[in-house]
């Protein structure tokens, strides 16, 4: 393949080795929602679904993988919702109102 660009932007490896904590994937705790939804898109045939692009084109700028655009949209999606309820619990408890 030689010198030419890579097919997909790549993320950092959160294996990769750092002064503290030992490894990048130390920061995030076995109890995030991160680590369901990677273990889940990772799981997913892509092109069975309907993705296109699954295979990188041999020309043009690199783009991001499916996968990492749809692991950063649910993960998104599902902080946003905890956030919204979040955000609606405090406004009633501020208020005291149910109506919100």
């Amino acid at each position: 393949m030689g010198f030419g660009m890579k097919r997909f932007v790549e993320g950092e490896n959160r294996f990769q080795s750092t002064l503290f904590p030992e490894v990048l994937d130390d920061y995030i705790s076995d109890e995030n929602d991160v680590k369901v939804i990677e273990t889940f898109i990772d799981e997913l045939n892509l092109s069975g679904l309907g993705f296109h692009d699954v295979e990188p084109q041999a020309t043009g700028r690199s783009s991001y993988h499916p996968a990492t655009l749809l692991k950063i949209y649910i993960g998104y999606q599902t902080s946003s919702v905890l956030a919204s309820h979040f955000l609606r619990s405090q406004s009633r408890e501020i208020s005291g109102s149910e109506s919100l």
